[in-house]
């Protein structure tokens, strides 16, 4: 290429605030492209549901409007306890959604979302990135007829909302509690009777009385949907979600069929759902939380009694689970491994810091 082209082809990318060096020509070639994406999650759920319009915002900018990704709230297209099916019949091109929801397949579903007692937030994403995290949910999930991206995490999470007060673990026993995916199965053995019902329509079961307690995200999304309207009591940690992710399902034919571009913007679009998503909730929470226990909301720590039985049956099962699983113990073996040096180093440094940091009266 003559200097003088070049320079000439430079200033006018410069000017329109476009790419240089053949970048725009790619796009202008590629082909156009049409997915639908179904939600697992409500429109009125901004912060969780959002991701996924993040995504396709994204993805609609970075191909110049050519990649255009409809996205739809559960039950629109399908119901939310039908996405992993639809994505993999080709019936939608993506979902999006959280993986434990479907443990009822195959308990190791779960693993690329959160396990009681798991990874946090960061830990999780250090895990899919840089530890064999993604690589062996993708092999998992390769079963399925469908690839997945990392999109969200909603942090830790709060241990939701109870007509009375929890004051040791006895007080699970009989406890009608709406409790999401995996979780379910420790809490049963703890006497809970566990009830998997989707976001929109726990509201109107627990005013009802037809569940006892319930668990959703935390302050912000909780005070949406209104659970400290009729459950006084708000419960902390949710030590079945430290760090739930949410993930990019897209079936695999429909990826192998993009070009290698649109291959990396799907991947990239994700990328920042995933870190938008987190930063949202972090930003959203504090403000919600002083509201609500403003509003009356009574704020209490589990009993220690119930955590220590809550572990311990958690251990128990995932060993349960390993002895009768090889998907989930191929992948379990290596994220407790994971969690094991991971907490470590948190032990040292996050815990020590926050610790002190949350003590003081800034």
């Amino acid at each position: 290429m003559q200097r003088r082209n070049f320079l000439a082809n430079t200033a006018a990318a410069a000017a329109t605030g476009g790419a240089i060096l053949g970048a725009p020509a790619v796009i202008g070639q590629a082909p156009a492209v049409r997915w639908r994406l179904t939600s697992g999650f409500p429109k009125s759920l901004d912060t969780i549901y959002g991701a996924a319009e993040i995504f396709a915002q994204q993805v609609s900018k970075m191909t110049g409007g050519k990649f255009q990704i409809s996205v739809h709230a559960a039950g629109e297209l399908v119901p939310m306890p039908g996405l992993v099916d639809a994505v993999q019949n080709g019936t939608v091109e993506a979902g999006h959604t959280a993986p434990y929801y479907y443990f009822g397949k195959n308990d190791a579903f779960a693993l690329g979302c959160a396990i009681p007692f798991g990874l946090n937030s960061r830990q999780m994403t250090a895990w899919a990135y840089e530890g064999n995290g993604l690589k062996l949910m993708r092999e998992f999930y390769s079963g399925y007829g469908f690839t997945s991206f990392p999109m969200g995490n909603t942090g830790a999470q709060m241990g939701g909302w109870y007509r009375k007060e929890i004051k040791s673990a006895a007080d699970f026993n009989g406890l009608k509690f709406r409790v999401g995916g995996f979780a379910g199965r420790v809490c049963a053995r703890l006497g809970a009777v566990p009830q998997n019902i989707p976001g929109g329509e726990i509201y109107q079961a627990l005013e009802k009385g037809t569940i006892d307690a319930c668990e959703w995200v935390g302050p912000y999304d909780d005070q949406k949907l209104g659970f400290n309207k009729v459950a006084p009591h708000y419960y902390y940690p949710g030590w079945w979600e430290g760090g739930p992710q949410l993930d990019l399902y897209v079936n695999q034919k429909a990826f192998d069929a993009l070009t290698p571009e649109y291959k990396a913007i799907v991947e990239n679009a994700a990328a920042i759902a995933h870190t938008t998503m987190q930063a949202r909730y972090d930003a959203r929470n504090p403000a919600a939380l002083k509201q609500l226990v403003a509003g009356g909301t009574k704020l209490h720590r589990f009993p220690k009694d119930l955590m220590d039985k809550a572990f311990k049956e958690a251990m128990d099962l995932y060993a349960d689970i390993s002895s009768k699983n090889p998907a989930w113990k191929k992948i379990y073996d290596d994220y407790s491994s994971f969690r094991r040096e991971s907490n470590l180093w948190f032990r040292f440094t996050e815990a020590g810091f926050d610790d002190f940091m949350q003590a003081q009266k800034l």
